[in-house]
């Protein structure tokens, strides 16, 4: 019966198309993980690779918060469900830091590339965010402090390496944005606890090493 019940949930929890909802994944992030989310900015109706938000030059369409902004971010699950009830098509936009999760994003095409040559170390990543322009390796949160000493001491640091920390935010699958879909390249294992991941140091380490070896310049993007 537990079995049945559980793919009834499954299923309740899709489209017609078989897209899993934003509200339920939005739901599971706050309420099950305690991830702190909000509603990002959609993309323009008219065009859809532009953001709907005021500015025309934004470089991160439909995946950014605007109206609530990041410091509407909740776990409270009354909250999430009338953000999505009422905007079911928005992006989940998580705000990283404090107790929720940091990431370490870079371009897609290095992004592969320095997983690859992880696995080959034997290094334990927690959950990858993918888009089809970047990806972002979930990680601990961390201070500005321990961040600027980490990357002080480091010789060479890729300019095109963003750091996703305390008042940042990230786009979280199955979120459709201006620069494509959001979906998990690495995706959390299935269970209640919120899913394990990296110190920041690691990852870091890791990350430039993995481009500096395999003479991926991952350019500024």
């Amino acid at each position: 019966m537990r079995e049945i019940l559980g793919r009834r949930r499954r299923l309740l929890s899709q489209h017609d198309d078989g897209r899993p909802e934003l509200i339920g994944a939005a739901l599971t992030y706050a309420t099950q993980w305690q991830w702190p989310v909000l509603p990002g900015v959609a993309a323009d109706p008219r065009a859809g690779s532009r953001c709907g938000c005021p500015d025309p030059e934004c470089t991160v369409p439909g995946a950014h918060p605007f109206d609530p902004g990041l410091l509407a971010a909740t776990t409270d699950a009354r909250m999430v469900r009338w953000w999505w009830t009422n905007r079911p098509t928005a992006p989940i936009v998580l705000a990283t830091g404090d107790s929720a999760p940091c990431a370490v994003s870079l371009p897609a095409l290095p992004a592969a590339h320095a997983l690859a040559a992880l696995d080959r170390a034997g290094l334990r990543l927690g959950p990858v965010v993918a888009s089809p322009t970047r990806w972002a390796l979930l990680v601990k949160p961390y201070s500005m402090e321990q961040l600027g000493e980490l990357l002080y001491a480091k010789d060479f640091v890729p300019g095109s390496l963003r750091f996703h920390g305390e008042g940042g935010y990230l786009a979280l699958p199955p979120s459709e944005t201006g620069g494509g879909t959001v979906r998990w390249e690495r995706a959390p294992l299935p269970g209640s606890a919120s899913p394990w991941v990296p110190d920041v140091e690691a990852v870091v380490d890791a990350v430039v090493d993995a481009l500096t070896r395999t003479g991926v310049s991952a350019p500024e993007l």
